[in-house]
């Protein structure tokens, strides 16, 4: 097999369906037969500088699939796959790779480098091939060019495979000495140079100890503002992204550095190609990024012993940052308007005008009106477009006061322009400006609204003709209408100021969704969400208007379901608009199922509604699932126990939804719909809990669910035991080991990130509302004794979280309720327990002494709960 190997690897890039087939069978029976030899026979061929350079590049790449996964779970049985093979197997194949490393053929390199990568993402955690690194580091200096170009290339792999904490620190340093010698302006080769930049982008998260030594810093750094000076721009281009990184990563680093690196960045954006000026006003947003959370975090005030400080660069930038940003917005594309994914220096310098502007507030304000009032009336579009652009930038972070004489006397203007401007990119940027004034400078919380009797009806009807324009002004048009009826959210159940137009308003977003051209620039979208928001907010004067809506909303909904024989890209936007239909359905049976009197005459609806939503599971399409499974959540909120009748005829698509690993989000809602539900229907759930608790076991069970679903399955357990009562007896068994074994693990998070910290919290919060779940189900019943043995792994569980000291407010509450839920549920029985545990006391009162008004009620409902536990 490995003489034909060559042979197969070719044939499986031929161009004949048949060949490519038979040589795909082929490799999947060799590896299925005998998997050392067939990774050594890759990996020989990778190696083997006599080969095609296909065969060795396919080679390559089958064998890092054997290697590595996106799924997490897929990714983990291959690393474990991999560690069982023969030691000798393991050895010839790496020493295939290295060698391949100084192959003359830059495909095969560049695979080998990538391969190498992972095999150090399974090995070096676990403390194997020590020696890579230094034998990677051996590779340089003397060795040729091409040589040095991909060792660099592979130890950056390695660092993107690997986190910090599995290299040792002379490790590291020897790697950024050889890094940053790579990118030296002595360093002749541009590929090396370039390989060299690339990896110190991906090393800097290794460099911690090596940034906190001034002249180690001062050192790298040098050599980084070198590089993007460099002739080649590729080199130029990584350079700056290791200087963004360097913004993230090294914040506090920077102040010394700041002033050269503003003097290079403006050249940049000035003078250099697209790719290098980009990254240039990256850095900036960056550094905006940076301060904005730090602000945020610290509310503004500083004390001398705040950890981290905040430089206020972009303060004190702002004299000299403003007027180069503003520059760029005149380099606008002639068609950026029409590309949803455009992305060019006039955008990239507009959303740093953003962030500047959410950074300093009211400062920005006086520096950017000038070139406002300068370009708007210009006859040149880039001009006009530029200022409007500006203006739309800076409308969130200053304060109100600042910007509403502005927006006073610009509404008019902007008005004007969406109708009358010739051109197309000033009146899309327009639409969008209007969007942010309503959204940041409208709403109930303001003191002077500037929508007023006066100016509402022109400004609906501007929005509703513009609807009828060229796509991509039409959804900013749709996009403002939706923040215009966010901003009445709270005016008042009784009347809107939307009221008077409100049929006009339907109509126009249902036309817009019905046009040719819906599907361009997002129109169809943007105009169901607008609709959508438009329901959301309306009022009771309303209401005939949104019931009117039913029966059309159905109707549209039916035809996607009639629809025959589509091809494929027919049958994506089918699947698109049944999801945005279903979404539709499901704000309106909000709206209409919240108050009795509309709740009652909308009802009749529902027997053709649930029959539509069963219609659209039997498509397969994840994304109309999903909207389909919310809305019938918002229909089980709305019938409460009346659902019962459509149980039967739901559960198998209900068990679907709960068997979809692979869209786990449809997998997640439908474990929240299972929640509604059990609060729905209470005890006539019962026939359907023996699949419903299998199916939630099993998902638990497996590593191929996403781990975000596993806290609602958790939370759901209580659903249901709140539910049944005490006829969740039967699941204790199977239930109870699951809660403890996942309590053990989250009660600890020492060294993990913060991603982890919060997902933990999620997790045991699930845990926790499980656990409160099923002693309320039990309480008052003749069967809490059953619960008894469970309560001393109960509360140790909250000792172990009370010790922890990282629980965030919302799972101290659920904890402290679940202490009074465990005293209420089993009074005498459980209050010896009680008062031997660790930490029951302390955390009670620091819960009473709590700044959160509703720690502090649980609380006292918790003391008393115990005393009454452990006084009788």
């Amino acid at each position: 097999m490995a003489m034909e190997v060559t042979q197969i690897l070719l044939n499986a890039q031929a161009v004949d369906g048949n060949v490519r087939k038979h040589a795909e069978e082929n490799l999947r029976q060799f590896q299925e037969q005998n998997l050392p030899s067939f990774l050594l026979s890759l990996a020989g061929e990778l190696a083997n500088d006599d080969k095609p350079v296909e065969s060795r590049k396919l080679a390559g790449l089958i064998l890092k699939n054997a290697l590595d996964a996106k799924e997490q779970h897929r990714k983990f049985e291959l690393g474990q796959r991999w560690l069982s093979l023969d030691p000798s197997v393991k050895a010839q194949i790496k020493a295939c790779l290295l060698k391949t490393l100084s192959s003359p053929a830059h495909d095969a390199r560049s695979t080998a480098s990538q391969v190498v990568a992972k095999l150090a993402g399974i090995e070096l955690p676990l403390k194997q091939w020590p020696e890579l690194i230094e034998a990677l580091l051996s590779n340089n200096n003397q060795l040729p060019a091409h040589t040095r170009q991909a060792t660099l290339e592979t130890l950056g792999y390695i660092c993107e495979e690997v986190s910090p904490d599995v290299v040792e620190q002379d490790q590291v340093n020897k790697m950024l000495t050889a890094v940053v010698q790579g990118m030296n302006s002595s360093e002749t080769n541009n590929d090396v140079r370039l390989a060299a930049t690339r990896a110190l982008h991906n090393a800097l998260g290794f460099a911690q100890a090596n940034f906190s030594n001034d002249m180690e810093r001062d050192y790298i750094v040098r050599v980084v503002c070198e590089a993007t000076l460099s002739p080649e721009v590729k080199i130029r281009q990584a350079a700056f992204e290791c200087l963004v990184s360097i913004s993230s990563t090294y914040y506090e680093k920077l102040a010394p550095y700041i002033q050269d690196i503003f003097s290079i960045t403006a050249k940049a954006v000035k003078e250099d190609e697209e790719p290098v000026a980009l990254q240039a006003i990256e850095f900036w947003s960056s550094i905006c990024d940076e301060e904005i959370d730090i602000l945020e975090e610290y509310g503004g005030d500083f004390t001398g012993d705040s950890v981290i400080p905040c430089y206020y660069f972009i303060k004190q930038a702002l004299p000299a940052l403003i007027p180069l940003l503003l520059e760029t917005l005149l380099k606008q594309e002639e068609d950026q308007d029409q590309d949803e994914v455009a992305w060019n220096v006039a955008m990239a310098g507009g959303t740093c005008l953003g962030l500047v502007a959410r950074t300093v507030g009211d400062d920005v304000v006086p520096l950017v009106m000038p070139f406002i009032e300068e370009n708007i009336t210009k006859p040149d579009w880039r001009q006009r477009e530029a200022a409007t652009y500006a203006f739309g930038s800076i409308l969130e972070g200053p304060s109100p006061d600042k910007l509403m004489p502005l927006v006073n006397v610009a509404l008019n203007f902007m008005l004007n322009a969406l109708m009358k401007d010739p051109n197309n990119h000033v009146k899309d940027t327009t639409g969008w400006t209007l969007g942010r004034i309503f959204e940041f400078l409208h709403g109930s919380t303001l003191e002077t609204p500037i929508i007023t009797q006066a100016n509402c009806q022109q400004i609906i009807t501007v929005l509703l003709q513009s609807m009828k324009d060229v796509p991509n002004v039409a959804e900013k048009a749709c996009g403002a209408l939706y923040f215009l009826a966010q901003g009445f959210e709270d005016a008042g159940p009784s009347s809107s100021p939307l009221a008077p137009f409100f049929q006009d308003i339907i109509q126009a977003l249902l036309d817009a969704t019905h046009r040719e051209d819906a599907g361009e620039s997002r129109l169809r979208t943007a105009a169901y969400e607008a609709l959508n928001e438009v329901v959301r907010c309306s009022t009771d004067d309303t209401a005939p208007m949104v019931m009117q809506l039913v029966p059309l909303i159905m109707m549209e909904l039916h035809q996607t379901l009639e629809a025959q024989k589509l091809s494929s890209d027919e049958r994506e936007k089918q699947n698109e608009l049944q999801g945005l239909l279903c979404g539709c359905l499901q704000v309106i049976i909000q709206k209409l199922g919240s108050s009795e009197p509309t709740k009652y005459v909308f009802l009749q609806y529902a027997d053709q509604m649930m029959g539509l939503f069963l219609g659209v599971f039997a498509c397969k399409s994840a994304t109309a699932h999903e909207e389909a499974m919310l809305a019938i959540g918002a229909l089980v909120y709305s019938t409460g126990a009346d659902f019962a009748k459509y149980m039967t005829e739901f559960y198998k698509y209900l068990e679907m939804g709960l068997q979809n690993f692979e869209d786990y989000q449809v997998c997640a809602i439908t474990v929240g719909v299972v929640g509604d539900i059990c609060r729905a229907l209470e005890d006539k759930i019962l026939p359907f809990c023996d699949g419903i608790m299998t199916q939630l076991l099993k998902d638990l069970s497996s590593n191929q669910l996403h781990r975000s679903v596993k806290p609602p399955i958790f939370s759901c357990f209580g659903d249901l035991a709140l539910a049944i009562g005490e006829n969740f007896e039967k699941y204790l068994m199977y239930a109870m080991p699951m809660l403890q074994s996942a309590a053990e693990l989250s009660a600890h998070t020492s060294g993990v990130d913060d991603d982890m910290i919060e997902y933990t919290n999620t997790l045991r919060n699930g845990i926790m509302e499980a656990y409160s779940g099923i002693l309320q189900g039990f309480k008052g019943s003749a069967k809490t004794h059953l619960l008894m043995p469970y309560a001393p792994h109960v509360l140790q569980f909250l000792d172990s979280l009370y010790i922890e000291k990282d629980m965030d407010d919302f799972v101290i509450k659920t904890a402290i309720g679940l202490l009074g839920d465990l005293a209420d549920t089993l009074g005498s029985a459980v209050g010896s327990l009680i008062q031997q545990s660790v930490s029951a006391r302390d955390f009670l009162n620091e819960c009473l002494t709590s700044d959160d008004p509703s720690i502090k009620e649980a609380a006292e409902w918790v003391k008393i709960a115990i005393s009454r536990a452990t006084n009788f």
